[in-house]
């Protein structure tokens, strides 16, 4: 049922615009309805039947969604060829990042939490305006022991990183031992982080470690959250090893990043302490994808890459069949920013209810992040982030090209 009531702080506040026509999808789990939107300013103001406004726009036909959340990309990145990235200039990331920030926010994205790359200064150019994008979240650095997932260490000697890791706005990656890690997680509160994230597993993309072992002991990960709940911190965990992920809920980390071999009892552990999960379905995909079409990547990160999408669709499956709570996220920067959307489609594939895979994608997410009292739903007071999309909001195939329209903060910015 649509949300309805109204919020109206006298005359004069601006121009009430209203999206009429249109099928609701709040956001919230609720069915599909036909319904109004009024904006105002920045907020909404009503959702209803019937409704007035100043100015209109013609949603008929289309489906009428809360701006929409990635809750893992890498904006900084532009895909795992490793060596094209090495061969560009120092400041070429941030050009990059912006270009990548306006593909996000075109597919309907007005919210992102980037795992790893982006700085305070990227976060700020968004939030000034000087950059078109989504409002962001930044990690700025991803935390590795040493030959972790982020160590950039190659059999030759040299250091190539995965995601930066060593210019003035991004403290280095490597910490090792509890204290170390009481320093770094502090660095980087300084730093500007919004979130911390550490690796407790190896992955895929860094060729000198493996996705089924653990990394970091309970007590180096006890402190990376206890110093982060301090700061007012979430922890997220890069974390596909078994052990890995049991390691993060058990020491308090807030979600599972990847996911990939899950096993019943750490579903359990996930299910006892509200641990959320990110999949990422599309990030090893992505990886395959690239190297067919001839980008540069280690032979041992493609066959990883090979070697666990059949686990990691699998242990989505059952993740979602106990009910773990799910948050959508894509790692886009190992895979193309803007097409974000292809993630939900894979997530309903994987047995997720479509409109539960809106919902990861909303109020979910906003709840992840911290964020559910002003974003994440169609309800009055909430800030005025709306997608408009054609066709069947179940059908979740081809999303990028049913996008008809995006506002954030009231504009509408495509």
């Amino acid at each position: 049922m649509l949300s309805g009531g109204s919020v109206r702080e006298g005359d004069g506040m601006g121009e009430r615009t209203v999206v009429r026509g249109g099928t609701v999808l709040d956001g919230r789990g609720g069915p599909p309805a036909p319904g109004d939107v009024v904006i105002e300013g920045d907020r909404i103001v009503e959702v209803g039947s019937g409704l007035d406004g100043d100015s209109e726009v013609d949603a008929t036909g289309l489906t009428v969604l809360p701006g929409l959340f990635d809750c893992h990309v890498h904006v900084t990145a532009d895909g795992p060829d490793l060596l094209r990235s090495l061969g560009q200039p120092f400041s070429y990331q941030f050009y990059r990042a912006a270009a990548n920030l306006a593909a996000t926010l075109d597919c309907g994205i007005t919210t992102v939490r980037d795992a790893g790359g982006a700085d305070l200064g990227v976060k700020t150019a968004v939030d000034d305006g000087l950059v078109r994008g989504p409002r962001m979240q930044i990690a700025i650095t991803i935390l590795s022991q040493t030959g972790g997932h982020n160590d950039a260490w190659v059999p030759s000697g040299c250091s190539l990183a995965l995601v930066g890791g060593g210019h003035p706005g991004q403290p280095a990656p490597i910490v090792d031992g509890p204290e170390e890690m009481r320093r770094k997680v502090r660095e980087l509160v300084r730093a500007g982080a919004d979130v911390i994230k550490v690796c407790t597993s190896g992955g895929v993309l860094s060729p000198r470690d493996d996705p089924r072992h653990a990394h970091f002991r309970d007590d180096e990960l006890e402190v990376c959250v206890a110093e982060a709940t301090a700061a007012g911190r979430f922890v997220m965990a890069h974390a596909q090893a078994t052990d890995g992920i049991k390691a993060a809920v058990r020491t308090g980390i807030r979600s599972v990043e990847h996911g990939i071999f899950l096993d019943d009892e750490a579903i359990d552990m996930m299910l006892g302490r509200g641990t959320w999960l990110v999949p990422t379905l599309v990030a090893p995909r992505a990886v395959l994808v690239a190297a067919a079409a001839g980008a540069r990547i280690p032979p041992e990160s493609v066959r990883k890459a090979e070697e666990v999408v059949g686990y990691h669709t699998d242990s989505f499956t059952r993740a979602v069949a106990a009910g773990v709570r799910v948050a959508m996220g894509t790692d886009s920067g190992v895979g193309p920013h803007g097409d974000n959307l292809s993630e939900l489609e894979l997530m309903a594939h994987a047995g997720m209810d479509p409109l539960e895979v809106w919902r990861s994608a909303t109020s979910s997410a906003a709840e992840l992040m911290g964020v559910a009292d002003h974003l994440g739903s169609l309800e009055p007071g909430k800030r005025a982030d709306l997608v408009l999309v054609a066709g069947d909001p179940t059908d979740l195939t081809g999303l990028r090209s049913r996008v008809r329209g995006v506002w954030k903060d009231g504009s509408r910015v495509r």
